[in-house]
């Protein structure tokens, strides 16, 4: 593949940012997103005796010390090839300037301003758990077909790779938590192509009610709870997409009920965001949250940034290569006595489908700066 490269420079001077956070990024990222590189995985490797480098030999994940041998295992059972192993360590969601990173931090910027730091942030547990964990702590049925060994990583007949952040539902249950948000990457066996991979990155928020919290409403638990649901994640959608239309979708999830689907209206067709639901009452019941209802919602953050970053490729979250990781960087800022502070920016342009010509690079840079102009509110020089 031919990829044509420019490097292009402008200055402005910041004075103030636009509302939402597609706004606040598409101007800067908008096909040439990332501003530093990728690291590589958060392990150590060790040298065989024939002089070829394993695939990562240990890692530690949420105070886990994580042995390859302990995810692939001569087990009949076992089917974690190391490739999947490799990404256990990179940890994308835990990047500030990795595309996954910064829409998780968006999301707890929502949080945070309009829920008082009230939710506890998870986002290093261990993607190992139990079957029970994976499946049966979230009612997901005996006969389902996530639970086979053609959909699902097995470690052993025990143990999974979780194929969702609901997996750790429970356990924080029965820690006493009571509003949280898990992010994470989750392993789901797959064909590879520019829309599926077999790992991806998700958030789960949980929010529990006691009867106090509904009972003045006039409300039942159940309605009171989904529309406190429904509020909150339209709020989040507006903060991450704008002014967008929205649409509310009966579904069925075996962990609630009712269950729902938010769609947007975005580039012309509708769009799902997430999946969401008021917790089954058995839940609730089987983690010491008696008399209380709660709502529950996932949302994939790969499938969301392709869209607020305008990635073709969900294969490009994994890439090392600078020429994606380092598209636009800040070379040169200062602040002068009015208070206003000047951003020098490089920014190299390339296509991933064709050679990118002097004009189409040209009229590329004309976009940009006319987006940084108006949407972020600035002054060009």
């Amino acid at each position: 593949m031919t990829m044509a490269m420019s490097i292009a420079q402008f200055t402005f001077f910041s004075r103030a940012t636009s509302s939402s956070f597609l706004n606040r990024t598409n101007a800067r990222f908008n096909r040439f997103t990332f501003s530093t590189p990728f690291s590589t995985a958060d392990a150590t490797c060790t040298r065989k005796k024939n002089g070829r480098l394993p695939v990562l030999s240990a890692l530690e994940l949420g105070g886990v010390k994580i042995a390859r041998d302990d995810v692939v295992r001569d087990d009949p059972t076992n089917n974690v090839p190391d490739s999947i192993f490799s990404k256990l360590g990179m940890q994308l969601h835990k990047r500030n300037q990795h595309p996954i990173g910064i829409l998780k931090n968006a999301i707890y910027e929502y949080f945070d301003a309009n829920y008082s730091n009230k939710f506890d942030k998870f986002d290093d547990l261990c993607p190992l758990v139990s079957v029970k964990q994976n499946f049966d702590d979230v009612l997901v049925p005996a006969d389902h077909i996530s639970r086979s060994y053609n959909d699902t990583y097995y470690v052993d007949s025990q143990t999974v790779l979780r194929c969702h952040t609901s997996a750790h539902q429970a356990e924080l249950l029965r820690d006493g938590h009571t509003h949280f948000l898990v992010t994470g990457d989750v392993y789901r066996r797959d064909s590879i192509d520019s829309t599926h991979y077999p790992v991806f990155h998700q958030m789960e928020g949980f929010r529990v009610f006691s009867p106090e919290e509904w009972e003045a409403s006039g409300l039942d638990g159940t309605s009171y709870a989904a529309g406190d649901l429904k509020k909150c994640l339209e709020g989040l959608a507006r903060h991450l997409f704008g002014a967008v239309e929205m649409r509310w979708i009966d579904a069925y999830f075996p962990f609630t009920n009712p269950s729902f689907e938010l769609e947007i209206y975005f580039q012309e067709k509708w769009m799902e965001v997430l999946g969401c639901g008021v917790t089954e009452q058995e839940i609730l019941r089987n983690n010491g949250q008696l008399d209380s209802v709660a709502w529950a919602f996932g949302l994939g953050l790969e499938r969301l940034a392709m869209v607020l970053f305008d990635i073709p490729d969900i294969r490009l979250f994994w890439s090392n290569d600078e020429r994606f990781t380092s598209q636009v960087q800040l070379i040169d800022n200062f602040t002068n006595k009015k208070g206003m502070t000047s951003h020098c920016y490089r920014i190299a342009y390339r296509s991933m489908e064709c050679s990118l010509t002097d004009e189409e690079i040209n009229e590329l840079q004309r976009k940009v700066r006319e987006q940084v102009e108006t949407k972020l509110n600035v002054e060009l020089r």
